[in-house]
C-alpha cells in the first residue's frame, strides 16, 4: 500500500494522496460510462467526450505521481525540496488536453465530411449525463481542497475535470439538438466548438506552469497578510524593514525579509522579535519557510542592497 502524502494545516494532517486515487477512480469510471454511451449511439460528440476522459486518468495517475515526489524532504540536491514539480504536473496536464482537442478536431472534421445517423440517442445521452455528474462532484472537491491546501496539483486537475464538465455539457446539447433538428452534422460541428474550448484550457495550465517555473509571488492575499504582521511590529518606531521577497514552489511558500533595529540591541533580543514574526507569519500562512536578516538600523550598509531594496515595503 502506498505511503500517504500529508499536508498540516493547523493541527490537522492532511493526506492529498487520497483525493489523486478519487479523481483516478472517477475517470475510470466515466471512461466506462461514456465509451458505452458512444457505442450505443455512435456520436463523434460523445467519442471525443470519452477521449477526454482517458486523457483525465492519466493526468490523475501524473498527479498522483507528483503529489509523492513533491512530498519528499529536502535533500542534498534539493536543499529547497521538491515542490516545484508541482508545476510540471500542470504543464503536463495542459498538454494533454491539447492533445485531446487536436484529436477531437480530427474525428470531428472526419465525420462533418461523411455525417451518419445516430442511433440509441436517448440511452446515450443518460450514461453520459450520470458520467458528467460524477465529474462534476469530484471536480468541486479537488478544486476546494487544491486551493485550500495550496496544491496546484489538485487544483489543476480539478480544473482539468470542471472543463470536461463543459464538454459534456456540450456535447449532451449538441446530440439532443441532432434527434431534434434531424442534422447530422451538428453532432460533429459541436465536438469541435468543444475542443476549441478545452484548447484555451490547456493553454491557461502550461502558461501557469511556465510562471511557476520562473519563481512568481505569492498570491496577493498572502502577500497583504505578511505585510500586515510586519507593519504591526513597525508601529514601534525603533523597527523596521526592508527587502520583502517572495516566492511560490507547488504549495510551500517562501518569504525573506530584513528586519532593522537599533544598533545597540543585544543578540538575543534580536533574536526573540525574529522569532516572533516568523511565527506570527506562520500562524497566517500555511506551508512557509521563513528567512529573516536582522541589520542595525543606524548603519548605512543596511541599505546598500539596492537591488533587494527595489522590493521594500517599508524603511
Amino acid at each position: 500500500m502506498s505511503e500517504p502524502v500529508n499536508v498540516l494545516i493547523g493541527d490537522k494532517q492532511i493526506d492529498l494522496t487520497r483525493y489523486a486515487w478519487i479523481s483516478i477512480a472517477a475517470a475510470i469510471a466515466t471512461i466506462s460510462l461514456k465509451s458505452a454511451a458512444y457505442f450505443a449511439t455512435g456520436s463523434v460528440g460523445l467519442l471525443s467526450d470519452a477521449l477526454e476522459s482517458l486523457i483525465n486518468l492519466i493526468a490523475a495517475v501524473v498527479a498522483l505521481w507528483v503529489l509523492k515526489v513533491a512530498a519528499q524532504p529536502p535533500d542534498e540536491l534539493r536543499r529547497f525540496g521538491y515542490g516545484k514539480v508541482e508545476y510540471f504536473s500542470s504543464g503536463i496536464e495542459g498538454s494533454l488536453i491539447i492533445i485531446a482537442a487536436v484529436s477531437i478536431c480530427y474525428a470531428a472534421v472526419s465525420r462533418i465530411i461523411n455525417p451518419a445517423p445516430l442511433e440509441q440517442i436517448g440511452i446515450g445521452l443518460v450514461i453520459s449525463s450520470i458520467a458528467t455528474a460524477i465529474n462534476f462532484f469530484v471536480a468541486r472537491i479537488l478544486l476546494r481542497v487544491g486551493k485550500n491546501m495550496h496544491s496546484i496539483v489538485l487544483e489543476a486537475d480539478g480544473q482539468h475535470l470542471m472543463t470536461d464538465v463543459w464538454t459534456s455539457v456540450g456535447v449532451v446539447i449538441g446530440v439532443g439538438a441532432v434527434t431534434l433538428t434531424g442534422w447530422w452534422r451538428l453532432d460533429p460541428i459541436v465536438a469541435v466548438m468543444v475542443a476549441i474550448n478545452i484548447l484555451w484550457s490547456g493553454w491557461k495550465l502550461i502558461k501557469r506552469s511556465v510562471a511557476g517555473l520562473i519563481d512568481t509571488t505569492v498570491p496577493k492575499v498572502m502577500h497583504d497578510k505578511i505585510v500586515g504582521v510586519l507593519e504591526d511590529y513597525c508601529a514601534n518606531e525603533k523597527i523596521r524593514y526592508h527587502a520583502l521577497r517572495t516566492r511560490q514552489s507547488g504549495s510551500h511558500h517562501f518569504v525573506s525579509v530584513h528586519v532593522l533595529v537599533p544598533g545597540d540591541w543585544s543578540v538575543q533580543k534580536g533574536h526573540d522579535l525574529l522569532e516572533a514574526i516568523e511565527n506570527d507569519i506562520q500562524k497566517q500562512i500555511a506551508n512557509v519557510s521563513i528567512m529573516t536578516h536582522l541589520e542595525p538600523i543606524e548603519d548605512p550598509v543596511s541599505y546598500d542592497d539596492i537591488e533587494l531594496l527595489r522590493t521594500t515595503a517599508k524603511q
